[in-house]
């Protein structure tokens, strides 16, 4: 019986949420519980027969680039791979005044993997504990880093919402830009808290991740992906990619790296984190970041940090 109502919910929200036009779906939603609430256990096919028909018109639906998206995600990341060098375009460098006030910049740099040093990890809460975003970073031999970030890629006069995160609302963004554009904008205008760490991921594996997000972003420039807030989040292609490579010890199915906010507890009881011995309630209160402007931002949030030089 639980089973069947959490059916009917999923089914109503789906048309709630996703049908084309948005007031039939209001009533389509409305319509279909009702009709659920009124079968009885005799007529139990019947039910199952109407929520497969909305399950095919869910999985039907298909991603759409042609989109109003909104300023910041307006273009896709994608790059040009040849042996140890990597172009990449549409790296994005936005210049705020607030967080809805901004100038969108999307630049081009020229990379080589071989001077791909470290990972550095961000968990950037805004309500629950458990719930955070992720934002993994890569550090280059000249000391700049490229933060990569797993997005909800939205259109113009959206909203982020966890509960529509779980059906098609949005469209996944493999985004790569400046920490200080995407660290800055979470921790000086939307108010988040941002903890950052170093990680003990070694250079060959740091260049086997940063590779496989490049081709993530190449992917879906080609074929658009639905989001989802829990099997398609800021952190599952990283899981499922360091748990295939048996990176860090990291299981896909630790509950950990569905919500993200315990991901580093996670990574300190695997010997991940770069701790200097520090219990995980000393390092997390190290690792809180208060920037106070964009002047060598990245840099100024590594001061005094474990795992990172103490001086600027």
């Amino acid at each position: 019986m639980v089973l069947c109502s959490l059916a009917t919910i999923w089914a109503a929200a789906a048309l709630w949420f996703d049908f084309p036009m948005s007031w039939l779906g209001c009533l389509l939603a409305l319509g279909y519980v009702t009709f659920a609430a009124t079968m009885g256990r005799k007529r139990i096919a019947i039910w199952l027969a109407s929520l497969a028909v909305i399950g095919i018109w869910w999985l039907s639906l298909k991603p759409n680039e042609n989109r109003n998206w909104q300023p910041d995600v307006a273009h896709v990341p994608w790059a040009e791979i040849e042996g140890d060098r990597a172009t990449i375009h549409n790296i994005r460098n936005c210049d705020y005044v607030t967080e809805t006030n901004y100038t969108p910049h999307w630049e081009i740099k020229k990379v080589r993997l071989s001077d791909i040093r470290g990972v550095d990890l961000f968990l950037s809460h805004w309500g629950m504990d458990w719930i955070a975003h992720a934002i993994v970073s890569f550090e280059f031999a000249n000391g700049s880093h490229l933060a990569t970030s797993i997005e909800a890629r939205k259109t113009v006069g959206q909203q982020y919402s966890a509960i529509r995160g779980f059906f098609r609302q949005f469209q996944t963004m493999y985004l790569i830009a400046e920490e200080r554009d995407v660290v800055r904008v979470r921790s000086n205008y939307r108010g988040e808290t941002v903890y950052l760490y170093r990680t003990m991921t070694t250079p060959a594996d740091a260049r086997g991740v940063f590779s496989h997000y490049l081709e993530w972003m190449n992917q879906a420039r080609q074929h658009p992906e639905w989001y989802n807030a829990v099997t398609a989040n800021c952190a599952t292609s990283f899981v499922r990619y360091l748990a295939e490579a048996k990176v860090g010890g990291i299981s896909r199915w630790d509950w950990r790296t569905l919500f993200v906010g315990e991901g580093d507890e996670l990574l300190y009881e695997k010997g991940d984190l770069v701790a200097d011995g520090l219990t995980f309630p000393e390092l997390k209160k190290r690792a809180l970041i208060h920037p106070t402007g964009e002047e060598h931002f990245s840099r100024q949030i590594r001061v005094n940090r474990p795992g990172f030089h103490s001086t600027p």
